[in-house]
């Protein structure tokens, strides 16, 4: 019972903090050895041409803002090109993009999900990079600059940029929470980056070279995730450009928030049945490490494991560590429940903000893992409401 009580004790420590203790350090030899990296800015006629590819369903409260923020994106001009896809839409989003000719629309009434409409997308695709970014989210001007100037670089095959959630001084736990995982998951995929390649992109803001896509199955949950990862099982290396962002509100609440998350939890154990190749430490010796201890351990073993681990500290024998550990948690969980009451009665208190929202998150992994088993997570998007 102890080994297996400090067996996934260590796991848990090590998915959460461990594996950031240890990458940092990684780093810190690297940079030793080899200083640190150097991105040159190109001259902008050694720049790729790039098209920047929206799916946009039923979003005509932030197309207009989405369409300005485009249009202002500093880029060599004639190389840059705008493409908006509208399927399914029922609202007057198709309309308003329709109205500004500097942007090819492609739109059809019929609804196949986000990752059918970029598939028909990168038909109309013939510049050398592809940038991907969602229709709520908005760029800062140099975004596309600064992605595809790592494209001199032959190693590299996708570009993440850097996710921002924007919090109010009277954030809940939503946003709070929100904005906190991003800037951890921030500085771990600057060193995820600066060891090799970071674990996959997100949908927000990434980009690929044209050439080396893949269409994934219809049916994929995380298509940003899967697109950028067979990118890295085709040998290239994903970079991570914080420098390029993407700025979103929180989701309007918890609720929305672990809607979002269990989707993110059903499609990342989609995403490892489907990426077994990248167990294989022999073809990929420093991205396997990465992979595994970055996603593959948060997506499917660890939220058992801190179940696991509080049970058997309950019957471990009583000595002062266990006795320490055990009231540890006791008091972490309450503060998690907590700031679970005080949520629902609208209080902040930000102390209790990342308990509650760490255990929103494992809940989430845990029913993620239920509904992709029982078939009940549908491919089709279906977003969480932002805060306005």
């Amino acid at each position: 019972m102890k080994i297996v009580f400090w067996l996934s004790f260590f796991i848990v420590f090590y998915t959460f903090a461990g594996y950031g203790i240890f990458l940092y350090f990684l780093i810190k030899i690297k940079r030793a050895v080899k200083g640190r990296p150097v991105i040159p800015d190109p001259a902008e006629d050694l720049l790729p041409g790039c098209t920047l590819v929206v799916a946009a369903y039923n979003e005509e409260g932030f197309i207009e803002d989405k369409i300005a923020n485009s249009l202002k994106l500093n880029y060599p001009a004639g190389k840059l090109k705008l493409v908006f896809i509208t399927d399914g839409s029922s609202d007057k989003t198709p309309e308003i993009i329709a109205k500004h000719p500097e942007i090819q629309l492609l739109h059809q009434p019929q609804r196949a999900g986000k990752i059918a409409a970029v598939h028909r997308a990168m038909e109309y695709v013939d510049t050398e990079i592809a940038v991907f970014t969602d229709a709520n989210t908005f760029l800062n001007a140099d975004a596309i600059l600064k992605i595809c100037r790592h494209y001199a670089d032959k190693t590299v095959g996708c570009v993440a940029g850097e996710k921002r959630v924007h919090i109010a001084e009277n954030a809940d736990a939503s946003a709070a929470g929100e904005g906190f995982y991003w800037k951890y998951e921030s500085a771990l995929k600057k060193w995820d980056s600066e060891l090799y390649s970071v674990v996959g992109a997100a949908g927000e803001l990434f980009s690929v070279r044209r050439s080396l896509y893949q269409d994934v199955p219809v049916d994929t949950v995380l298509d940003d995730f899967m697109i950028s990862m067979l990118i890295a099982e085709q040998g290239y290396r994903i970079v991570y450009e914080p420098e390029a962002y993407a700025m979103e509100t929180a989701s309007e609440n918890v609720s929305e928030e672990l809607k979002r998350k269990i989707r993110i939890a059903a499609g990342g154990m989609q995403s490892i049945l489907r990426l077994t190749k990248l167990f294989n430490p022999f073809k990929y010796p420093v991205l396997s490490f990465q992979y595994v201890s970055h996603r593959v351990l948060r997506w499917t073993v660890t939220p058992f494991l801190l179940i696991l681990i509080f049970v058997l500290n309950a019957f471990l024998p009583n000595n002062a560590l266990y006795d320490t550990i055990f009231a540890a948690q006791i008091l972490f969980y309450l503060l998690a429940l907590l700031g679970f009451i005080m949520e629902k009665r609208h209080i902040r208190i930000k102390a209790l903000f990342v308990p509650y929202y760490f255990c929103v998150m494992n809940y989430a992994v845990l029913m993620g893992i239920i509904r992709y088993f029982t078939k009940k997570q549908s491919a089709i998007w279906e977003k969480a409401q932002r805060k306005q």
